[in-house]
């Protein structure tokens, strides 16, 4: 499994926003800022997560962005899969894959399914709440008052 960087910057949005659940709709630019994430690119990544049913957005002098769904409900390998594709490092492991004549015996193949199948427990059972509460919460900013 390799991430890209648009895989990357989708998962530092969806935390970012899982973070800030429930507190109203967060400006790209605050998320961008917050994520270090180039607004332009942050715009696409945003659009794709939209078309994903991962978030939302608002419109207007008020708007932004926030999950379309609470943060336990949303998995790692959700939005991993959806931005980045199979997380399988060889096609061959994938389900119906036919290409290969030695398929059923290659040892090769096995220890890459077995990756595969470590890889997918984790991301498949870790939420966007798991790592909010790894986070210790929403970030606190820092407030200095004399």
């Amino acid at each position: 499994m390799k991430i890209t960087y648009r895989g990357d910057y989708a998962l530092k949005a969806v935390l970012d926003l899982a973070l800030h659940y429930n507190q109203g709709v967060v400006t790209i630019h605050d998320l961008a800022e917050r994520a270090d994430v180039p607004v332009k690119f942050l715009e696409q990544v945003l659009l794709d997560l939209k078309k994903g049913g991962f978030v939302n957005s608002r419109r207007g002098i008020n708007g932004g962005y926030l999950l379309a769904r609470h943060p336990k409900d949303i998995k790692l390998g959700e939005v991993i899969r959806f931005i980045d594709g199979p997380v399988e490092p060889i096609a061959c492991i994938e389900k119906g894959y036919a290409g290969c004549k030695s398929v059923y015996s290659c040892v090769i193949r096995q220890v890459c399914k077995e990756v595969a199948e470590a890889t997918s427990g984790i991301i498949d059972n870790i939420t966007f709440q798991d790592l909010v509460n790894r986070t210790g919460g929403a970030k606190r900013e820092l407030v200095y008052s004399i």
